[in-house]
């Protein structure tokens, strides 16, 4: 699993809610995601601890500590120290990706190789090893490439990042430096919340922005329409009092540009419980580009735009995903526009570690160029986003070795710099002439344009073959297993070879929808769409990926669902947990013959009866949610444990409270 953290950038599971349970050792802090309090307590226990097992799980959390904080360096070895601590192959897997940032490719390729033969799948890490490959290419062509990069006497030894122009001609970025207006820390990284500042580029001089937009909530990632009386940003708050903060982009306007900000209001087509960050809006105005975690997307961030509208009463209208060319499983963030120019990072497309800056443009039928990677030094090992170009001479028939291309700004924590996120200015000049070819190569007749896609059906690995309860490790390929694919109504039959592929030359303009089965295995479904994706002249035949992961059956074992909690003393399913049970009747719908029983379980606390009484209505409440989507009753039943079958055995006085939380769990079984 790649989970990425972005100190101070994606405010990914920000929260605005302060802790008043008073930390006592590091394993808290570490769960309660403070982790620049975990770490001096978690460096000190580690010194006490004596067995292999407490030693092994102190330094991972030592390691993703410092992760979580930018400070990949200082996670290095600490995940070695884990992995020899018999921590297992997730700290192995650790310590290969953060080789990877650190640029040490050689070492990490080794790594990879190990951990893939360690889970006993060398295919979930084969494009790891490829990517280090790449990587290296790019570093000995750098010095080549007519890039300069250099730093900002302006940062400060906190997080500085996402630079744009205000209307008046002022760089303003966000930071979470010692002069914000909020004077609370965030536990998470041990520095203030973050405000809107701005810098005087010719005497480095940083001063808050207005007032009325720096709040005590985060803010951040700005942008303006070209008359200056409009500005986006991102702000992160919860939805209601206690909740946990959400990031949504904020709207302030004013009459003309000499005058005050109004006070800032969401964008009205933004959903509850999810992120929605880094506006970028198109020249005209009409368009607004922003990243967001909707589970309608491909995965993890992706791009999407939304139009504004006279015709709908709010203004806007329903936001669209963008092309599969641009986003991916992974992680697409910080889009900037200009002209029919898009730049965002990405960690899901081919890149050198952590997240990349990339460039596309707009085509006929509205579709987008294949994204280019901009390569070394613009990008490293380490996450590099929010570009800002500030100025471009398009290159021609007379433009000479020196002269300047491009120019502007961009972000990364790459090693060397002042802080964590710093912001740095480049410089793209017109290279030297490459030296002449002696070799003569005979002309290639150009190929015909392609669209393939490689279906691959995996399954999981779990760390206890028989517990679907156990971490995951990784997934390897499903030989011999049926694929169904569906286009224009037509339909396929297709078996996956040794490798667990199939591969398919796919229509351009179409939608494709997968079903994958196999003995033994529930069935999984998949989604590709053609739609949007560009001829690229230098890359004719273009190759994609679609993953499909089977579950194995384990009949009459119980498997927790995760994310399903109940407010106290209610049953009643709440928001967060539609997701995960909507997830469950999709897996119900695609497999008609499976029958399932709903359990619900509570913690010892409280008298049994009542214990007994309030997990049967909360399972029953699953299962009336389920018939509500569609899955018939006679396919579900439902049985509260109440405290009666504990997952974990500990004196109930005694037990903590994540101990107490894995014990208040719903689960589902599958039936014979």
């Amino acid at each position: 699993m790649r989970q990425i953290f972005l100190l101070a950038t994606i405010f990914v599971t920000l929260s605005a809610c302060a802790y008043t349970i008073k930390i006592k050792d590091g394993a808290s802090a570490y769960e309660r995601k403070q982790f620049a309090v975990a770490i001096p307590l978690l460096e000190k226990e580690f010194k006490q601890a004596k067995s292999r097992s407490d030693k092994g799980r102190i330094a991972f959390q030592l390691g993703d500590s410092y992760r979580r904080i930018g400070q990949e360096a200082g996670a290095l070895p600490w995940f070695g120290v884990a992995y020899e601590q018999n921590y297992g192959a997730e700290a192995l897997k650790a310590q290969a990706y953060s080789l990877k940032k650190l640029e040490r490719y050689t070492e990490a390729r080794e790594v990879f190789k190990k951990l893939g033969i360690e889970i006993g799948s060398p295919y979930e890490f084969r494009k790891e090893i490829t990517a280090c490959n790449v990587a290296e290419g790019w570093l000995k062509e750098a010095p080549k490439n007519g890039w300069q990069i250099l730093p900002n006497e302006f940062n400060s030894p906190q997080n500085d990042f996402s630079p744009a122009f205000t209307p008046e001609g002022t760089l303003l970025f966000s930071s979470d430096r010692q002069a914000t207006k909020n004077k609370n820390e965030y536990a998470w990284t041990g520095n203030r919340f973050m405000d809107l500042f701005t810098a005087d580029l010719k005497n480095n001089d940083v001063q808050p922005f207005d007032a009325v937009l720096n709040s005590p909530a985060n803010e951040g990632t700005p942008c303006f329409n070209a008359a200056g009386t409009e500005m986006f940003f991102v702000r992160a708050i919860g939805a209601y009092k206690g909740d946990d903060a959400f990031c949504k982009i904020y709207l302030s306007t004013r009459n003309a540009p000499a005058e005050p900000w109004s006070a800032p209001v969401p964008l009205p087509f933004q959903l509850e419980k999810i992120n929605y960050v880094h506006p970028a809006l198109s020249a005209d105005g009409k368009t607004l580009y922003f990243s967001c975690n909707d589970p309608e997307g491909w995965g993890g961030y992706d791009l999407w735009a939304v139009q504004r509208s006279t015709k709908n009463e709010s203004g806007w209208e329903d936001p669209k995903l963008l092309g599969r060319s641009i986003n991916t499983t992974g992680n697409e963030l910080f889009p900037t526009i200009e002209a029919d120019t898009l730049y965002f990072s990405s960690d899901g497309l081919p890149g050198m570690g952590g997240l990349d800056i990339f460039r596309t443009y707009k085509l006929k039928g509205n579709t987008w160029a294949p994204p280019y990677n901009f390569k070394s030094p613009l990008n490293s090992g380490a996450d590099d986003f929010g570009l800002l170009i500030q100025e471009r001479t398009p290159p021609n028939s007379a433009a000479k070795p020196g002269d300047l291309l491009c120019e502007g700004f961009f972000t990364s924590n790459r090693p060397g710099g002042r802080g964590g996120d710093d912001i740095y200015r480049f410089e793209q000049r017109v290279p030297p002439p490459a030296p002449p070819k002696t070799d003569s190569v005979p002309p290639v007749a150009p190929e015909a344009y392609k669209l393939i896609l490689e279906v691959y059906v995996l399954e999981k690995i779990f760390a206890e073959p028989d517990n679907p309860n156990s971490k995951v490790l990784g997934r390897r390929p499903l030989k011999n297993a049926v694929l169904d694919k569906t286009a224009n109504d037509k339909k396929l039959h297709y078996n996956t070879r040794e490798e667990g592929m199939v591969r398919l030359e796919l229509a351009e303009n179409t939608d494709y929808f997968f079903n994958a089965s196999s003995t033994g295995y529930l069935s999984g479904v998949g989604k590709f769409s053609t739609k949007g994706i560009a001829r690229d002249p230098k890359n004719p035949v273009q190759t994609f990926e679609l993953e499909i992961v089977l579950d194995k059956i384990y009949t009459n074992k119980e498997i927790v669902l995760e994310n399903i909690y109940y407010d106290y003393d209610k049953w009643n399913i709440r928001p967060d947990a539609e997701p995960t049970l909507n997830r469950l009747a999709d897996m119900l719908l695609q497999n008609p013959g499976i029958r399932i029983q709903l359990g619900s379980h509570t913690d010892c606390r409280g008298e049994d009866r009542y214990n007994q009484t309030l997990s049967q209505k909360r399972a029953q409440s699953a299962v009336n949610y389920l018939i509500g989507k569609g899955i018939d009753e006679s396919r579900l039943s439902a049985l509260g444990y109440g405290e009666s079958s504990p997952a974990m055995n500990c004196a109930c006085s005694q037990c903590s409270e994540n101990e107490h939380q894995a014990n208040r769990r719903t689960t589902f079984k599958i039936l014979e």
